[in-house]
């Protein structure tokens, strides 16, 4: 197929171009930075520059593209995200995922294109009243914790337009890998002992490899209906469980322990809920109807092995 790429530079997308290449699949990868166009050449890819918000932009680059499926990988997420301020930090992408996902249905349908892939996230925005593990039939959050409602709406537009136009929507569990920030950000916090488990970390959290995520991107450009896909791996696990093998991984001291009320004051309301009311996610779906296999099924093993990959 050809594919057109939009996100491509980011941490999805720097694993997911030379995969679809590697599959023999011709690439147009679409990045906001020129500065990240010779790196997408030599992935394999024809690299062109277009910023997602800029509707008419957007639509001729993806004509001119004339592709067989659109991707939408996008998101702004740089630098470290103040979590006590989650719906401001992470603004633009919330924008990607409403007029930005708007921008490329309309491009895609113009181009005629069948076939429509978009991000979404898996975890926080589960019904928090709900089981420990979550399928995708299941309802989300109806009561969004204040700090996640704008965030929550744009994962919500995102998981509603993209499959009503026939397209799958692959909700991505927390990343890690090279340059993510389970890598980075979580590890320079836990270094400085600036990362507790809040509460009693029954917060229930579903992971995946940023390569293992790219691996299901591929596999879903030909397998799948329409609809919603969690891509997770085969362990979710509250935070008193991951948290310290994370610590141990990267060579931090044991993480530590403040009461849930502390964690209000201190972090805000997102990062409690997020400790102590997340759910966690079930892969089967995935598994059974796009074919995928994890290279690292368990974030215990691919926190120690992984991290650098």
């Amino acid at each position: 197929m050809r594919v057109y790429v939009a996100g491509a530079s980011g941490q999805i997308g720097a694993r997911l171009v030379p995969q679809l290449v590697a599959a023999g699949h011709e690439v147009v990868a679409a990045t906001r930075s020129a500065g990240k166009t010779d790196r997408l050449r030599k992935l394999g890819a024809k690299a062109v520059v277009v910023d997602g918000l800029d509707r008419e932009a957007v639509i001729a680059s993806v004509l001119e593209a004339d592709p067989d499926a659109v991707v939408h990988e996008m998101t702004a997420l740089t630098g470290t995200a103040s979590l006590r301020s989650f719906d401001k930090s992470f603004a633009v992408t919330n924008r990607l995922r409403t007029k930005g996902t708007d921008h490329l249905l309309e491009a895609a349908r113009r181009a005629g294109v069948r076939r429509v892939i978009a991000q979404s996230y898996a975890g926080w925005p589960n019904d928090p009243a709900g089981p420990p593990v979550q399928t995708e039939e299941m309802p989300l959050d109806p009561s969004p914790a204040a700090g996640l409602r704008e965030s929550f709406a744009a994962i919500r537009h995102v998981e509603s337009v993209v499959p009503a136009a026939g397209g799958l929507v692959l909700r991505y569990g927390g990343l890690y890998g090279k340059g993510t920030s389970a890598a980075d950000e979580m590890a320079a916090f836990l270094r400085k002992r600036r990362l507790p488990i809040v509460g009693g970390g029954t917060g229930i959290w579903s992971f995946v490899h940023v390569w293992d995520a790219a691996a299901a991107t591929v596999l879903a450009l030909e397998h799948g209906e329409a609809g919603v896909y969690n891509v997770v791996d085969d362990e979710p696990a509250a935070v008193s469980e991951w948290l310290p093998v994370l610590a141990e991984a990267v060579g931090a001291p044991p993480p530590r322990r403040v009461p849930a009320w502390l964690g209000r004051i201190a972090a805000g309301g997102a990062v409690t809920h997020m400790m102590t009311r997340a759910r966690g996610c079930s892969n089967a779906k995935a598994k059974r109807e796009l074919g995928w296999r994890l290279r690292y099924p368990t974030w215990r093993a691919g926190f120690r092995t992984g991290l650098g990959e």
